[in-house]
């Protein structure tokens, strides 16, 4: 009973916490320590504002909505603006403490319908609520004649000598006596005003806060308002309107909103910034003008408009995704966003909706590639040949005037990835050597249904070879028929395409493998969304049983480790949890920090995706060492891929990248892991693995780390970490010891 009271406490704490900083599309506690002084530089105002925070969320927890979102903040700053506003606009009373209540009551419902009404076309309701909370408000205390008009923000040094004395009038007259420009002045009042705030002081506050918690916020909220101010010097229209209730905080929300919230942080986004500011102008004139009959102020109905019309006509795109692009996973920071989207973009290959592996077992090598200089022309220009060769690089043993003198030939031919069998040719016989069938050109093929618009055409296969039938359903690995010489084929060998459609013959489309192992010499690497050239030499991953069993980590599974380093002198034990998601994501949870390392598993292959949590944890150097690895041992092999800045780098460094960060990143964060050794004593093998993390400015190393980890028996037995503070050994224990 405690403990469950504890967890809504703490719940309820991150609510209020977040609920200030939603309101700048921010998830960081700092900051919202920062708005929540800011909100009571009007004593009475915050405290408004903060009754109707605790009184939203703790309906919202009583009523029983999602306790995430609450967490969140998503269901408190609507509220928290509508407290604030009344809070500036009336008296303190019992009987406004009433109306606040219920007002925040009504917020919150109209927040929950918004959320069902226009969620499902995958908007946000913005600070729609609010306006819907405080306008109703407004129009029905006109007939309450117990609520008074504050008089508040009349004499407002007096003010100031109340809340911080004479020291707090000396700093307000020295804010004001600064000859600063007419548009950083305003600036600084449309921050604040937001927080229903009109002094200089707050607005400086909320700048520095906006800083800390996001540069690109910070760049984006000045692009924004000074965009405003340029159109309004442009088309003559009057400055002052951008002072009338400091209304222009709307051209600083919609420029962080589509500079770098809603949309990932580009050259584009900076453009539409820039594009949209005209629109927001002609609302805020035209609302103003509509409005005036009802007293009313429009307050952030304008970007509330812009932005989520913006957003809903970009759904409608046929062409031209990435300018803009829409932010897919909220990371709650610009440039969190940037960083992520990012080092995908690096990792993977974004047009990709399949990953396909190469559809045989062993190394095959490509003898004809795309553009190749036989067949492989025009339509069909996308398109691979694979034969198998011997270490002499010959195609067949003994005089090759057989098809079964072929390695490839009576090869299995597999699976590439999991779809239904959409067709299949058979009966074509196999041609003798150096012969062809130009009536059957594709001779025996099989083709398969994986997505909408991806198939995937295997041809040439031997004659009554196939192990299925037309309509099963196929999983990635299964044996589909052998490899044949039938149709315009004179030697045995696989043709491989992708294709959108199901028919025989059809054009091909530009498609790649998404991961495979190619040897160069004695040389291995991983490759990943890459298209295998002619002569390359290239194979599925082999696996061994011990990486993979260390490597396939599997829901429920618990992985527990004693630390040892040169800075502690007890050892500390690390207990780990493999776990999924509501949303079937896998990741690994240490219980201590409550840090995810998000990960997946495709085939002999593992890699992490995401990390949450404290960056001092084990988890995390965990993350760092063993960001992608396979289940297979090729000695000396290198795997090399790119960390999210945001991840890796330290805050510090990051500052001057963080404001130039979509139009050039000159950090690079790199991971390298090599397969270093294995030791086979014949009932099992030991193998060392060693992996670098680092981060760099050119040539110039910022900081790095170095990993080495030991495996036997299906196991991460040792792991050795070395980094410019400490030298950490992680050893393998029996969880539940």
């Amino acid at each position: 009973m405690i403990k469950e009271a504890n967890k809504n406490i703490a719940l309820l704490t991150d609510s209020i916490l977040n609920s200030y900083s939603q309101v700048f599309f921010s998830n960081k506690q700092l900051f919202a320590f920062i708005l929540i002084i800011v909100s009571f530089f009007d004593f009475y105002a915050g405290l408004a504002g903060l009754i109707a925070v605790v009184s939203s969320n703790l309906a919202a927890l009583m009523i029983g909505f999602n306790r995430q979102k609450i967490q969140n903040g998503y269901y408190g700053f609507n509220s928290l603006l509508v407290g604030l506003g009344l809070g500036m606009y009336y008296e303190f009373s019992p009987e406004f403490l009433l109306i606040l209540l219920f007002a925040s009551l009504f917020t919150l419902l109209v927040t929950i319908m918004l959320e069902g009404v226009i969620g499902k076309y995958g908007l946000p309701y913005l600070s729609i609520p609010f306006l819907f909370g405080i306008w109703m408000i407004f129009l029905a205390a006109r007939e309450y004649t117990s609520l008074d008009i504050s008089q508040r923000g009349v004499y407002t040094l007096n003010e100031m000598y109340a809340l911080g004395g004479s020291g707090m009038v000396t700093i307000y007259e020295w804010f004001y006596s600064l000859p600063l420009p007419d548009i950083v002045v305003l600036y600084f009042r449309s921050l604040g005003a937001i927080f229903f705030q009109y002094h200089l002081f707050p607005g400086i506050i909320i700048a520095i806060g906006i800083l800390i918690y996001s540069r690109q916020a910070f760049l984006l909220s000045i692009l924004g308002y000074v965009s405003a101010w340029v159109f309004y010097d442009i088309i003559g229209a009057d400055i002052n309107a951008l002072s009338y209730s400091y209304i222009g905080f709307n051209f600083i929300l919609t420029a962080i909103a589509i500079g770098g919230f809603f949309i990932i942080p580009s050259k584009w986004s900076y453009l539409w910034v820039i594009l949209l500011t005209p629109l927001i102008s002609f609302l805020i004139t035209s609302t103003s003008q509509m409005f005036a009959a009802s007293q009313l102020s429009i307050y952030s109905l304008p970007f509330n408009i812009v932005v989520l019309m913006f957003l809903y006509i970009l759904k409608f795109r046929e062409r031209f995704y990435r300018k803009p692009e829409i932010v897919t996973v909220q990371h709650f920071s610009p440039e969190m966003n940037f960083y992520t989207k990012d080092s995908y973009r690096q990792r993977f290959d974004e047009d990709v909706m399949i990953n396909l592996s190469l559809p045989f077992w062993g190394e095959w090598t490509v003898t004809q590639g795309h553009d190749g200089e036989i067949t492989h022309k025009e339509r069909w220009k996308h398109a691979w040949d694979f034969e198998i060769v011997d270490k002499e690089g010959s195609l067949s043993s003994g005089s090759g005037r057989k098809p079964e003198d072929y390695y490839c030939f009576n090869k299995p031919v597999l699976a590439p990835a999991d779809g239904w069998v959409e067709e299949i040719l058979d009966g074509v016989e196999d041609n003798p050597i150096g012969e062809v069938n130009l009536d059957q050109n594709w001779g025996n093929t099989i083709i398969i249904k994986h997505a909408d618009k991806v198939y995937t055409k295997l041809s040439h296969l031997k004659n009554e070879s196939f192990k299925v039938e037309k309509g099963d359903y196929i999983k990635r690995g299964d044996v589909l028929a052998l490899c044949g010489n039938s149709g315009r084929s004179p030697q045995p060998h696989l043709h491989f395409q992708v294709q959108a459609n199901p028919f025989i013959g059809a054009k091909t489309i530009d498609y790649p493998f998404a991961f495979f192992i190619m040897r160069k010499g004695t040389s291995y690497s991983l490759k990943t969304y890459l298209r295998p050239l002619k002569n390359d030499f290239v194979s599925n991953v082999d696996k061994n049983e011990s990486l993979h069993k260390a490597f396939h980590f599997v829901p429920g599974q618990k992985l527990q480790f004693r630390l040892s380093s040169d800075k502690n002198e007890q050892d500390i034990q690390v207990k780990l949890n493999v776990k999924t998601d509501l949303y079937n994501n896998t990741y690994i949870h240490c219980e201590t920090t409550n840090s995810k390392a998000f990960f997946r598993i495709e085939g002999e292959m593992m890699y992490f995706t995401h990390f949450q949590g404290n960056k001092k944890s084990f988890l995390y150097l965990l993350y760092l060492g063993l960001y992608r690895a396979v289940s297979g041992y090729y000695q000396d092999m290198i795997i090399e891929d790119v960390y999210p800045l945001s991840i890796i780098s330290r805050k510090s460094g990051m500052i001057l990248q963080d404001f130039i960060a979509p139009f050039y990143t000159f950090l690079k964060a790199k991971y390298r892991l090599v397969y270093h050794k294995i030791e086979d004593d014949l009932s099992d093998a030991t193998i060392e693995l060693r992996s670098t993390a680092s981060v760099r400015a050119g040539k110039k190393l910022r900081r790095s780390f170095e990993f080495r980890f030991t495996i036997s028996e299906g196991a991460i037995r040792k792991i050795y970490i070395s980094t410019k503070s400490a030298n950490i050994e992680a050893t393998w224990e029996e969880p539940g010891l």
